[in-house]
Order: structure tokens, then sequence, then C-alpha cells
């Protein structure tokens, strides 16, 4: 291809010190396809977004570009890439294409903005969350693209859509022979992998494919292991063309709050980092009859409801669980569950996040909860899959083991040689150490 000499001199910044390399290094079957981009360097982080604007976004011209974005797609100058794209004369924006909670961040959960004109920049604003890969190959064509960018802060857990928003639109973009580029960020919460792995016949919108519930993976990494292990299953089109653009001075062993980033929500209910570290877990509750505290400052570090009391707390810091105590919180969510009364229960606080565990926790809070009469499992109008914490779990298996009585030890074990084998899997993909 023509271009890639000139997307080489872009990333590298005109160093030779960060000349590409091919993506799939240890694979060799997917290496003609697939290159990385960036180093690693030293402070400051610097997010591929920033490395790509700083050579003046050259890997974008001559294309026809569509962008994959959502508030979070900052430069550290706080400025949007879509903002700082489309200023450009010699680049071809031809639109933009908004996830779950839209590209401006309109939206509430489970909500999206309709297509529309974008105030600031002129560009067409097209409604991908949902999309499957037909429906978003279908996008790229009415917007007529020939390369699709992504840049969304993940927040490195399974049953978070975007992630699934950015597979479906790499089938697109290999089905209509666009090529795919991921302006990296950090994984918030690190290189842990934890949790169950998706099971067959659990697929939805918020678990598509077999990756375990932690996965430990920035975008990047991610879409390099779907390049080489999932979209080969997916049609007969085999892998896209990838490119990922690294973040430079990062380490997995960093935390959020020490990469000198902003943060922006990449949800309305991830207001902060902290919360991005306790929803690896909590998330779970949105599966119960509990408020996860959406509706509060603090979604998914407050867990509680009108049934629940002071012994949730006492109970819960009596297992001495690691990294992590727990504050008796009362709060009056102001929508969603139990919304304008008074739930009792905790605030989550993560004192080491080094040691924490967020899954092992969050199955040891389900147990206690369970002690109560009045706790139940969510439902959904799914009739073959009733319960919604099946979906985000992967699979039956976490709530009838806990309904069955089984030890937090039993039920985290369960899936231990899944996380092994996940860990092996994802190895020769990632980027960072």
């Amino acid at each position: 291809m023509t271009a890639a000499p000139s997307r080489r001199s872009l990333l590298a910044g005109g160093t030779a010190a960060a000349v590409t390399t091919p993506l799939f290094a240890g694979s060799a079957a997917a290496a003609p396809s697939t290159r990385a981009v960036g180093g690693h360097g030293g402070r400051p982080v610097v997010p591929g977004a920033d490395v790509a604007a700083a050579a003046g976004w050259r890997m974008l011209r001559g294309r026809k570009v569509g962008v994959v974005s959502n508030p979070t797609g900052v430069l550290r100058d706080a400025s949007h890439v879509v903002d700082s794209m489309a200023a450009r004369d010699e680049l071809r924006i031809m639109g933009v294409f908004g996830p779950e909670h839209g590209f401006r961040g309109s939206a509430q959960a489970g909500e999206s903005e309709p297509e529309f004109k974008d105030p600031r920049t002129g560009l067409t604003v097209y409604d991908a969350y949902g999309a499957d890969g037909a429906k978003m190959a279908a996008l790229f064509r009415k917007a007529d693209v020939d390369t699709i960018v992504f840049d969304i802060q993940d927040v490195g857990v399974r049953f978070y859509t975007y992630i699934w928003t950015m597979y479906h639109a790499m089938v697109a973009a290999r089905d209509i022979g666009a090529s795919f580029v991921v302006l990296d960020r950090p994984n918030p919460i690190g290189r842990r992998a934890d949790g169950p792995l998706l099971r067959s016949g659990f697929a939805s919108g918020v678990g598509l494919k077999p990756i375990i519930q932690q996965h430990g993976m920035t975008v990047g990494e991610l879409a390099r292991y779907f390049n080489g292990e999932l979209l080969p299953q997916e049609g007969e089109g085999g892998r896209v063309e990838l490119e990922v653009v690294q973040v430079r001075g990062w380490s997995p062993r960093t935390t959020a709050q020490q990469t000198g980033l902003p943060w922006v929500p990449p949800s309305p209910n991830v207001p902060t980092p902290d919360t991005a570290t306790a929803y690896a877990g909590t998330g779970y509750f949105e599966g119960t009859n509990l408020s996860e505290g959406r509706g509060t400052t603090l979604p998914f570090q407050f867990i509680g409801a009108p049934f629940l009391d002071h012994h949730y707390s006492d109970r819960l810091n009596a297992l001495r669980l690691p990294g992590v105590r727990f504050r008796e919180g009362y709060f009056v969510p102001t929508f969603s569950k139990h919304q304008g009364k008074t739930c009792a229960g905790v605030q989550l606080l993560v004192t080491d996040p080094a040691r924490y565990q967020a899954v092992p926790t969050a199955v040891a809070m389900l147990r206690e909860a369970m002690r109560y009469d009045d706790f139940a499992w969510r439902k959904d109008a799914d009739p073959k899959r009733p319960f919604w914490i099946d979906k985000l779990s992967g699979s039956p298996r976490l709530r009838e083991m806990l309904d069955a009585g089984r030890s937090t030890e039993e039920v985290t074990g369960a899936w231990r040689s899944e996380v092994r084998d996940f860990e092996r899997a994802r190895r020769q993909y990632l980027l960072y150490r």
C-alpha cells in the first residue's frame, strides 16, 4: 500500500528509535496486514492520539476517514481528536460514529445520540450503538470511508460495551476493504486478568465473544487479539488491515491517577478512575435488585438497598479482603433502582490497588448480600436467558454456584484455568511491559 511509508514517518515522529514493527511478531500468519506504531519512551505518558497529532495526522492524508469516538477521545490539552482533525484542510473526515452514550456524550446508559450534524465541525455523526458488523459496514459505505480511526477510553472489563463497538467496526472495515487504526490509550485498571470466560450461548451487547471478564489489555492490544484470534472466525474475510498507534511512556503497573492524563468520564456513571477500579467487580450488582450506586455521586462504589443494614459492612470488613475496606454508607438514588428511597449499604474504598482483586471482592459482596431475605437476581425480557447476571458473568455458573451456597474460593476457583489459558493466548498480542 503506497500510504505505508508515510504512516511510518508520521508515527516515528522523524526519529529512528520509533520505527514501525510488526504487530504480530509472534504470529507469522498475521504479520503481513498488521503493524504496531510508536514506542514506550519515558515520561510523560503520551496517548496514541497525541503521538499522531504531534506529527500532523500525516498518516491520514489522502484517506477518506471515519472516526469512531466519544468524549474520551481527547488530546493531553483536552481538545477532541475529531476537532483537531477537522481543523486541518488537508484531511478528509467523512463522518463520525458514536457508540453508547453518543459521540458528544449526551445519552445515558443504554441510549445513544441519533444521527445529527455536529455543530462544531459540521460533520455528520452516525448512531453506531448496537450496530453489528453488517449495519456498521452499511454506515461506513454511506459515509464513503476507506480508513476507520478508533479512539475511545476503555475501562478494561468485558461487559463495558465500547470494545464490542470496536469489534463490530473491525469486522465492518474488513468487509468493505477499509483499514483500521487504533489510537491506543492506557488501561486504567492495569494488566491483571481475572474472572470467568464468556460461554457459548451467552453472547450479548455486554459480552460478544469469549474473553475473560477483566481482560487486562488496552484497546490496541485487544484489537490485535481480536484480529488474530476472533476475526478469522467471523465470516470469510479473515483479518482487517490493522495499525495500533501505541501509548508512549506507559507501563501497565501505572495507575490512571499516575499517568497525569485528564480523566474524561467514558460514560456518565464512570466519573473517576476509582469508579473504573471498582466497576470491574461491582458491575455484577447490575444483575441484582441492589442499587449499584447509579443516581448517586459514587456509582459502583456505593452498593446498597433499602433492605440492607449496618451488618453488611461489618461482615465484609470481617473477611479482611486484600486492598479494600467497606465504609457503612447510606444514600438515596436520584434515578435507577430504588429511586428516592434510602438505601443502606457500603462505600467500597480501595486502599491498595496493587492488592485489590475486583472480581473476588464482588463475589464476596454478593455472597454477603444473599444473606438478606429480600435479595433477588434481576430478570429481563429474554425468556431463554432471563437473568442479567448470567450475561454479565458470561454463563449461569456464577449464579448457580452462589445459589448453591458455594464459597468465594470455590466460585472464583471455577474459572482459574480459564484465566490461565487466556493469559497464554493474549501474550503474543501485548504491547506494553
